[in-house]
């Protein structure tokens, strides 16, 4: 490994990052590079959010008939 960062965390999200640390036996420092990967990997999985509300169509959807509800 050859970067650093510095992070300040908040009391509680110390405590769980030391808790589950210590339940698992996995160092705090692999915990966040395991979420730091998971998050890189997911970007642009979600990619169909930049489409919302493009689509035309009825703004109440559940008037189409068979949809409503009397």
């Amino acid at each position: 490994m050859s970067h650093t960062i510095t992070i300040r965390l908040t009391d509680e999200l110390a405590a769980w990052l030391r808790d589950t640390s210590r339940k698992s036996g996995v160092p705090a420092g692999r915990l966040i590079r395991d979420q730091l990967e998971k998050a890189k990997n997911e970007v642009g999985q979600q990619s169909f959010l930049r489409r919302a509300g493009e689509i035309t169509g009825p703004a109440n959807l559940s008037s189409r008939k068979g949809f409503a509800r009397e």
